[in-house]
C-alpha cells in the first residue's frame, strides 16, 4: 500500500478509526480505516491498519463515504436572516453530509462572475462541509464561460419564475444557453414548472379568495411540472446538455424521464424526503409549516416516485433544504407564505428508518446520497471510500432511535413538517477532509475547515 503521494505509509497516521463496518466496493466488511491529514491512506482489518496518533472505536456502526446533498439553499449575504454558511453547513454536517451543492436563487442572485467571486470569498471563511456553488444564467450567453473559470459546479435555471439572466419564456435564448452549458459539459439543474400556468392559476385563486393551502396546491399542479419538464427535456435534445430534473412530484415526469433515459439521453433526476414521506394530506393537516414548491402530491403519487427509486429512474435524493424565519413561514394568507421546508437535519434519519422498515438498503442510500450526486455533479473524489481518497466519512448508527425535533436544529429554520416523528438510524460521527466535524449530537467544527468546490476547468483560469 502507498499514500497519496506515492510514498511508503507514513509510519504513524493521524488517526484510525476501527472495529467498523465499512461500505467498501459495494459490500460491508468489517474493519477501519486509516487517515492521515486530509487523505483516507488505508482500509483493511485491524491487524493491517498502521499506528495512529489518535484511535477511535466506532462500536460496529457503519462507514459510509461522505454523504452529498445536491440540492441546498444556504442562503447567507441579505438572506442571512434565514440561513448563513456556517449554520447552513452545521446542519449538513449533523444531518451526517460532508458536501452541499448551493442553489443561486439568493439575495443578489448569483448569476455572473462578481456574484460567483462574492459568494465563494465569504463562505470559505465559514464553512464547515464542502460547498459546491451553483449559477443561474448571466444576462449574456458569452459569460457562461467565465462563470465556469470562475468556479461554478453547475448552472441551475428556474422555470417557474424568471431567476438569472436568460428570459425563459425564449427559446431561442434558451436554446443558446443549453448549447453553451453543454459544450463546456457542465451539468444543468432545472425546477420545471411552467411559470404562465402558475401565474394564471394563482390569478384565479386570488380573485376568487381562495388563500388556504388547497389553492396554492392548485395554482401548482402536476400539469405544470409536466409542460416545463417536456418542454426541457426537447431543448435538451437538440442541445445534448446534461440536465438534471430537481424535486420531481409527478408520476408522468418519472415517465418522461425514463422514456429519456431510454432513448440513450443524459438525463438524471431527484426526489425530495418530503414527496417521499408526505402527502398532500398532511399539508392540509399541518398548513403553512409544510407548504414547498412544487407542493406535497397525493398518495398515489408519493407511491409512484417510490417506483421510481426501487426502478432507478429517481437517480438521487435531495433535501431542496430552503429555511425561513417563523414569521415567513405563519402568514395568515398562503400567498404570503414563503414555500420550503429545511431538510438537512432530516434526510439521513428518514432514509435510514426506511432501511429498518426494509423499503430501502444501506446500498440504496449510499447511491442516492452519495454515488449518483457525485457522478453527475462531476464532484471529483466523492461518492465512495478509497485508499488514497478525500477522508470525507459518515458514520451512522443503524440501530439508534431517535425523534426530529426542531428545538435540536443547528439550522436556523426551527420548524419541520417532520416535527416529532419516530426515526431510527443517525448519523454518530462525521469527517470533513479528515477532520472530525460532528461527534454524536454534537458539532465541534472549527469555522473554515470545508473546501470550496471548484469544476476541473475553473483550474484553466
Amino acid at each position: 500500500m502507498v499514500d497519496a503521494n506515492n510514498g511508503a505509509l507514513p509510519m504513524t497516521v493521524d488517526c484510525v478509526l476501527h472495529n467498523g463496518k465499512l461500505y467498501f466496493e459495494g459490500t460491508i466488511i468489517e474493519g477501519g480505516l486509516a487517515i492521515d491529514g486530509d487523505r483516507i491512506v488505508k482500509i483493511g482489518r485491524e491487524p493491517n491498519l498502521p499506528a495512529a496518533g489518535e484511535r477511535i472505536d466506532l462500536n460496529r456502526c457503519l462507514v459510509l463515504p461522505g454523504l452529498i446533498d445536491a440540492h441546498v439553499h444556504l442562503r447567507g449575504q441579505r438572506l442571512a436572516y434565514k440561513e448563513d454558511f456556517l449554520s447552513g453547513t452545521q446542519a449538513a454536517v449533523a444531518g451526517g453530509f460532508t458536501t452541499v451543492l448551493d442553489m443561486p436563487n439568493n439575495e443578489p442572485v448569483i448569476c455572473s462572475v462578481d456574484s460567483v467571486r462574492k459568494r465563494v470569498e465569504l463562505a470559505e471563511r465559514k464553512i464547515v462541509a464542502n460547498v459546491g456553488f451553483l449559477s443561474s444564467f448571466p444576462h449574456r450567453t458569452d459569460e457562461i464561460a467565465d462563470i465556469v473559470r470562475e468556479g461554478a459546479t453547475a448552472f441551475k435555471l428556474y422555470l417557474s419564475e424568471q431567476i438569472g439572466g436568460v428570459n425563459i419564456e425564449d427559446d431561442d435564448e434558451l436554446l443558446q444557453a443549453f448549447t453553451e452549458v453543454s459544450r463546456l459539459n457542465m451539468p444543468l439543474a432545472v425546477h420545471a414548472e411552467d411559470a404562465k400556468m402558475i401565474k394564471n392559476r394563482t390569478n384565479v385563486e386570488k380573485a376568487a379568495g381562495n388563500n388556504d393551502v388547497e389553492a396554492y396546491c392548485r395554482a401548482h399542479p402536476p400539469e405544470a411540472e409536466v409542460k416545463a419538464a417536456r418542454r426541457v427535456l426537447q431543448l435538451a435534445e437538440k442541445t445534448k446538455v446534461r440536465v438534471h430534473l430537481c424535486h420531481v412530484s409527478s408520476e408522468e415526469t418519472v415517465a418522461l424521464v425514463n422514456e429519456a433515459k431510454k432513448k440513450g439521453m443524459d438525463v438524471s433526476c431527484e426526489a425530495t424526503p418530503h414527496h417521499l414521506m408526505a402527502t398532500s394530506r398532511l399539508l392540509t393537516d399541518l398548513g403553512a409549516p409544510a407548504l414547498t414548491d412544487p407542493p406535497l402530491r397525493e398518495k398515489k403519487v408519493m407511491e409512484a416516485l417510490w417506483g421510481g427509486v426501487r426502478e432507478k429512474v429517481i437517480d438521487l435524493v435531495a433535501s431542496d433544504h430552503a429555511p425561513h424565519s417563523i414569521r415567513e413561514k405563519t402568514a395568515d394568507s398562503v400567498w404570503s407564505v414563503r414555500p420550503g421546508v429545511p431538510g438537512l437535519e432530516t434526510t439521513l434519519p428518514l432514509l435510514l428508518t426506511k432501511v429498518n422498515e426494509g423499503l430501502l438498503t444501506v446500498n440504496d442510500v449510499v447511491r442516492l446520497l452519495a454515488e449518483k450526486p457525485a457522478q453527475i455533479f462531476g464532484i471529483q473524489d466523492a461518492g465512495f471510500l478509497s485508499e488514497g481518497g478525500m477522508a470525507d466519512i459518515t458514520v451512522v448508527d443503524l440501530h439508534r432511535v431517535g425523534r426530529i425535533d426542531v428545538d435540536r436544529f443547528h439550522s436556523k429554520a426551527e420548524y419541520s413538517p417532520f416535527d416529532g416523528w419516530k426515526v431510527k438510524g443517525l448519523p454518530v460521527k462525521v469527517f470533513v477532509n479528515g477532520t472530525l466535524v460532528l461527534d454524536k449530537d454534537e458539532v465541534v467544527a472549527d469555522e473554515g475547515i470545508g473546501r470550496v468546490l471548484r469544476s476541473r476547468k475553473s483550474l484553466t483560469k
